[in-house]
């Protein structure tokens, strides 16, 4: 049992959910690798949302609302860090989960799906039925009713070939990645440089607090946000924080 006055309390519960994801069959022993690296950049951001997570958060808020096939991919990491607020966000921009995979099986991905049809989840695309082009991996698999036909996909922890893919299909793409500097975060439209479990809930935030707002407000929050300036202002953001971290320890 984690004491919650734990100084890392918040990390060491995340961690457990991504074993317990392992052990449940739900997420790749990889996952445990990835889950480390983020860590690394979340500490570097100060484990907090910063000014530039949430303006992408809200604008990825705005596409998705816009979007008329928008589609939210999941992985097992995702699947069992934050299930129930990835279908709360499917619900809110009425757009169907589907499971995409970097190490994939069929068994895993009727798990992920039986995990989150458990929690609620009502739209869900199953098939893979479909191959993103110019990917020879079984992550090329997609569901012809799903990202295959999707003008936006939100693909949280999500690595650079298949980002840069999508966007080749002409896809729109939103990605949440720690790391600034990534493959995915230079291909993607919108970055959202942020932990998962803070990002989701804040674009589901946004999108209730949007959703009423004419489509020409929407399209303005939308043209107004440049990604590349974004990721500068992120990566000022460690900056100043790293900076801060070297005063604090008299360095």
């Amino acid at each position: 049992m984690i004491p919650e006055d734990h100084p890392r309390y918040e990390s060491l519960i995340t961690r457990e959910k991504i074993v317990e994801g392992v052990e449940n069959g739900i997420t790749s022993i990889h996952g445990l690798i990835a889950q480390g690296r983020g860590e690394a950049f979340d500490y570097l951001i100060g484990e907090k949302t910063a000014e530039s997570a949430l303006k992408a958060e809200k604008v990825a808020a705005a596409i998705l609302l816009l979007a008329k096939n928008p589609v939210i991919s999941v992985n097992g990491n995702a699947a069992a860090l934050v299930p129930e607020e990835l279908i709360r966000l499917s619900d809110a921009i009425d757009a169907p989960l589907e499971v995409n995979l970097f190490h994939r099986t069929e068994e895993r991905v009727k798990k992920i799906v039986e995990h989150m049809r458990s929690l609620g989840a009502k739209r869900m695309c199953t098939k893979g039925d479909a191959l993103i082009p110019g990917l020879e991996h079984d992550r090329a698999k997609v569901d012809s009713t799903g990202i295959f036909i999707a003008d936006v996909v939100l693909v949280p922890l999500e690595d650079g070939d298949r980002c840069k893919a999508l966007v080749d299909m002409g896809k729109t793409v939103i990605v949440i990645d720690l790391n600034p500097l990534s493959r995915s975060a230079r291909s993607a439209h919108v970055t959202i440089v942020d932990n998962i479990i803070r990002a989701i809930p804040h674009i589901s935030e946004f999108a209730e607090e949007l959703k009423n707002l004419e489509y020409d407000e929407l399209q303005g929050l939308i043209e107004e946000f440049d990604n590349k300036k974004n990721l500068a202002l992120a990566l000022d953001e460690i900056t100043a924080r790293l900076h801060s971290l070297q005063e604090q320890a008299g360095i």
